[in-house]
């Protein structure tokens, strides 16, 4: 048997890029994609230059993540950093959100609200403000390289580098006072951190809006891949109703064969105004991202020819069969609320309260006492044993604030700190915490002769008019056998 001759061409595995050049389109789900862009661009660039005054004490920046003071302001709230079980809490709660919606209407997040779909969207109006649309983009695109061409991509480019550096400028103002970052940025004073941080981000939003696009929901984006097991026949899904619209033919195919043509007139369009490129008529796909613009496009179409609209629409597959068996699709909100999605509501809903609750009843000075271990008493001249503690008051308020710390229980003891001395002892001490402070304060307690290893509670209590108070448990050291 003859061995075959060698080829020397080799089959690549992986397809070239083809360039999506999406047309424009308009309607009542590009009309609402325009209303999120805004919206969401809006709160992202806005929201670091909004005030909020909470007092002389606390920044009024109505958003900072202060990573200096290691606190987290977001307009009346302040999030310390043992709280961080409330961000915790949000970004769960977020995650179960994105079920929810993923449970109720597909990738409605990847449609309109993710940061890739957003910016890209915002790229793709700047080529067809630079390059004109679908059509012109398609003959520049294969245009040999000339002043016209060069002139073009400069302009078109250099909006991208400016949008995206806009957006890496907009970041690092939620980690610093924004009009004082952005002095001192422009005069060369910020941080290194800040000049790095939005190198990387002006980089990446260029590059991943500007020319990965579609790549990055196809291939990079994890969420495609999981949002499969969120959605079931229950789920409105962008659905091509294959069994009106097929077989495909021209209009006037249609009225020389009539019953024998479907809707579809195979003109493309819901191709042409995909950001992905995909033909939502080959079915469900990692591809679309339910962005809905085909649904326009396609009513267009229909109203243009005369036809219902519809062939490409939000449905079930549940009301899809319904429908392909001739009866009446069920209302919109009652295929909106199915077990899944109330199970999914219910779940999120009940942490949002949780956490409201947590928030509410949270106290706002609190008492940490640590003991010191090495050694963990000391026997005085006096024979009394000594016993020192590391404890610190915390005032979560933005103003400051008279406090009194007391002993509870520890018969015969008393105490000290620092700034006093042993001749002032007692069993109370009084100290006003700064606003949001914590005040760390050296306490040795004494006890007499013969006491024995017990606990006894510290106690905080807040003299002001608004009050409150905390407490803990602590032990005092004694010799072995002591009180016996």
């Amino acid at each position: 048997m003859l061995n075959p001759k060698p080829s020397n061409q080799q089959s690549s595995l992986y397809e070239k890029r083809k360039v999506v050049f999406p047309k424009a389109v308009d309607g009542r789900f590009r009309r609402f994609k325009w209303f999120v862009m805004l919206v969401t661009l809006g709160i992202y660039y806005g929201t670091p230059w909004l005030r909020w005054d909470r007092g002389p004490y606390a920044p009024n920046q109505a958003v900072l993540l202060d990573l200096a003071n290691r606190r987290f302001y977001m307009f009346n709230i302040e999030i310390w950093p043992q709280e961080f079980y409330f961000v915790a809490g949000l970004l769960i709660m977020a995650g179960i959100g994105l079920f929810l919606v993923t449970s109720a209407v597909g990738r409605a997040w990847c449609g309109y609200a993710c940061p890739q779909t957003v910016w890209t969207d915002l790229f793709q109006h700047v080529d067809r403000l630079v390059d004109g649309d679908r059509n012109a983009q398609l003959r520049l695109q294969a245009a040999p390289w000339g002043p016209k061409k060069v002139w073009k991509r400069g302009v078109k480019w250099t909006i991208y580098l400016l949008i995206s550096f806009w957006t890496g400028g907009a970041w690092i103002m939620y980690f610093a006072d924004a009009p004082t970052l952005t002095h001192s940025f422009w005069t060369g004073q910020a941080a290194g951190v800040a000049y790095a941080t939005v190198a990387v981000l002006t980089g990446t939003t260029f590059i991943f809006g500007g020319f990965m696009r579609e790549q990055i929901c196809v291939y990079m984006c994890p969420w495609p891949r999981i949002q499969t097991a969120m959605l079931d026949e229950k789920s409105l899904i962008v659905t091509y109703k294959d069994w009106r619209g097929e077989p495909r033919g021209s209009v006037k195919t249609a009225e020389k064969h009539p019953g024998e043509v479907g809707d579809c007139i195979d003109c493309n369009g819901c191709v042409n105004v995909c950001p992905t490129g995909y033909d939502i008529r080959n079915g469900p796909d990692i591809q679309c991202i339910t962005c809905a613009l085909c649904i326009d496009e396609c009513d267009k179409v229909m109203a243009a020819i005369g036809r219902p609209r519809g062939l490409i629409d939000y449905a079930t597959l549940e009301d899809c069969e319904i429908e392909r068996a001739g009866g009446q699709p069920r209302p919109i909100l009652k295929a909106l609320f199915h077990t899944r999605t109330l199970v999914y509501l219910g779940v999120w809903g009940a942490l949002g309260l949780g956490l409201l609750f947590a928030l509410g009843t949270r106290k706002h000075i609190d008492i940490a006492v640590q003991k010191d271990r090495n050694p963990p008493f000391m026997t005085m001249s006096s024979g009394e044993i000594r016993n020192a503690y590391t404890v610190k008051l915390r005032n979560m308020e933005a103003r400051p604030r008279p406090m009194e710390v007391t002993m509870d229980g520890l018969s015969g003891g008393k105490m000290w700190t620092d700034e006093t001395s042993i001749a002032s002892a007692g069993r109370k001490l009084s100290y006003t915490v700064a606003a949001d402070r914590v005040e760390p304060l050296r306490v040795y307690v004494v006890a007499p002769d013969g006491t024995a290893p017990q606990h006894f509670r510290f106690i905080l209590r807040a003299l002001d008019k608004d009050g409150g108070g905390d407490s803990t448990e602590v032990r005092f050291d004694a010799p072995e056998g002591a009180g016996q």
